[in-house]
Formats: C-alpha cells, structure tokens, sequence
C-alpha cells in the first residue's frame, strides 16, 4: 500500500498529518535515505570508519519511517531487524 491509494475523504479515516500523504515527501525521504545508505556502503569500502555506521543508521531509520508511513510490514520488519543489529553492535564493540 503506498500513500496514494490512501483514501482520507471520510473524516477521520487519516490520522496521519497532511505532509504525510503527500507524495513528494515520500519521493524525498526514500530518496535522501538511499543517498545517505549509499554513502555508508561507500565509506566502509574505502575504510571511513564509525562514519560509515552512522551513515547506514541514517539510510535505515530513513527506510523504516518509509515502512512506517506506507503501511508496509516487511520494510518495516527489515528495516527494524537491521536497527536492533546495528545498534548491538555498536553497543557491544
């Protein structure tokens, strides 16, 4: 389910604030979340570390605010599982 087959005619039906629903924020979130996930894929290859996991923390909350505002479990679930991992081991190193 994307955020244009939301039907928020009937009072009530979104709860979501109206920049949510709109589709050139989603475009922009999904977007800059996949630039920073990619800059973190960049800087471990050439060895910019903690920068990298910061970076890919950055791309991840990014693509789970996606999962979250779409409506959609298995981004979410994915995007989650990749948070509680890296956040263990950044903890734990």
């Amino acid at each position: 389910m994307t955020v244009e087959n939301i039907d928020c005619t009937l009072p009530g039906a979104c709860s979501r604030p109206s920049f949510w629903r709109d589709p050139r924020f989603a475009f922009a979130v999904k977007w800059i979340a996949s630039v920073i996930q990619i800059a973190g894929y960049a800087a471990t290859a050439f060895g910019v570390t903690p920068l990298n996991l910061y970076l890919f923390l950055g791309g991840v909350v990014g693509w789970l605010a996606m999962g979250l505002l779409w409506n959609d479990r298995a981004i979410m679930l994915i995007h989650l599982v990749a948070l509680g991992a890296m956040l263990a081991g950044m903890a734990s190193g």
